[in-house]
């Protein structure tokens, strides 16, 4: 457990989740605006990465007795929530909380084709009082 003392410098730089569709779970998160390519680690499994600055979200495939990561809740701040929330929706996404606004911005969640529930917030104070 840390300290007040102690200089803590903590972020989050990779993110992996399980789908038994991973081509189709990639076009998912690219109607979020992510860019993916498709990568293979010796002999692992072929998979999705999409890499931003100082961090990386993969998607791997979910073996038939593999343990789902939907119960991870995955959230993204963009700079239009309404946007995003429809081309995710328009992708085959389901509504869970439609855009509006919230003690965080504006906000909505949607589950992706697998499950995962993607939280969207508002980058900008501005568009959480629209």
């Amino acid at each position: 457990m840390s300290t007040e003392n102690e200089a803590v410098d903590v972020r989050c730089n990779l993110l992996v989740i399980r789908s038994r569709q991973i081509d189709q779970a990639a076009s998912f998160y690219e109607a979020l605006g992510l860019h993916f390519t498709k990568h293979r680690h010796g002999s692992g499994p072929e998979h999705y990465a999409s890499e931003t600055v100082g961090h990386t979200f993969e998607i791997y495939p979910l073996a038939d007795n593999g343990t789902p990561t939907t119960e991870t809740r995955i959230g993204f701040a963009v700079a239009r929530v309404d946007d995003v929330f429809a081309r995710l929706v328009e992708a085959g996404g389901k509504s869970i909380s439609p855009p509006k606004p919230s003690p965080w911005g504006r906000r909505a969640v949607v589950c992706d084709l697998d499950g995962h529930r993607v939280e969207l917030t508002a980058t900008t104070l501005g568009e959480s009082e629209r």
